[in-house]
Formats: C-alpha cells, structure tokens, sequence
C-alpha cells in the first residue's frame, strides 16, 4: 500500500550528510511507490514551543505565526510517516529539529488535542563520531518519542564517522538509506 512519507532534516548544510542520506531514503521509498515530502526544519522559520497550552486554541495548531503552522502542520497532518533525517550535535537533535520535534505537543494523545494520521517512524542519523556510543541519548529520545504517540518503528540508521560535507559517500551509508527508503 503506497504511503505518503514526510522526512523533516535537520542540518543547515544543503547537501551535506545528512541531507544526502535523506535523498538516498526518499529515493528508496519513491522506488517502493510511495508518495515522499522533505521538509529542511534548517530552511524555514520554526520558533520553539512557549509552553503556553494554547495549541488549537485559533484554527491553527500554534498560536506562534511561524512557518509550522503554515508549512510543516499541513504536511504533518497529510503524512501516514515521520522519518527524522538528522546529523548529531552536541549528542542531541539539532535545534532545527529538535523546535519542530517540540511544537508536536498539539498531536499528542491527550484527547483535547489533536491526532496525527501518521502511524510510523524511522530515525536516520550521521554524525563525526567513529562509533555509536555518543548517538544512544539522541536515540532514546527518539524512542520515548515514539511510545508517547504510538507509533511503530520502521527502522534506525546511524552513520558514523562523517563530519566533512560528502564524507556520507564513503560508506555505505547511501546504500543502507536506500535501502531503508525501499523497506517501507
């Protein structure tokens, strides 16, 4: 069954690791028929959330007129899945991200707010670190993440060892994105 695929990125570098690894993903995916969105969270203005508890107060899902509500929220709401394409910082979520990450509250399972139609997830991260120790936090987060909205996991990939822009070209990284993109 073709879905419709949302990957929001997290690098400010165009073409650089991550977002390579990205459109190796949407590639495999469009090869499997499904539908794909990328959503660069780098590129666009996205504030972080003020925990007001105002979501859904306006027929927006944030009060904050920012480009989630006008750009990311509708692409959210179309998906059936979130992949999060995303280098490492700091052993985190970039803070491009990670302020979309946050403004997800108003999906949450409370029943005053409201659901998204998506049901599944998957991680793909890179980062300098030759080894995949310093991804573990950002990787349980991404895993409290998706118990809190019921999702199922599709899939983690974590490249490690690529710093320079390209650097993802030698390894296999391409191929296991790919690969990934074409399991869905």
């Amino acid at each position: 069954m073709s879905k419709r695929i949302l990957v929001l990125t997290g690098s400010p570098r165009k073409e650089g690791n991550s977002d390579l690894l990205a459109d190796a993903f949407i590639k495999g995916a469009m090869t499997s028929g499904h539908t794909v969105d990328k959503f660069e969270t780098a590129l666009h203005c996205i504030g972080g959330c003020l925990g007001c508890n105002a979501c859904w107060s306006k027929t927006a899902p944030c009060v904050q007129e920012d480009d989630f509500n006008s750009v990311l929220a509708p692409l959210l709401e179309a998906a059936d899945m979130l992949v999060f394409c995303t280098p490492l910082y700091a052993y985190a979520f970039p803070a491009q991200i990670k302020a979309a990450i946050d403004r997800l509250f108003p999906y949450g399972k409370e029943p005053w707010m409201r659901q998204l139609k998506a049901t599944e997830t998957a991680l793909v991260m890179c980062g300098a670190d030759d080894c995949d120790a310093p991804f573990h936090a950002a990787v349980a987060s991404y895993q409290l993440l998706i118990k809190y909205f019921g999702w199922k996991d599709r899939g983690v990939l974590i490249i490690p060892g690529v710093s320079d822009v390209g650097d993802v070209r030698s390894t296999d990284g391409l191929q296991r994105a790919e690969a990934l993109g074409m399991s869905i």
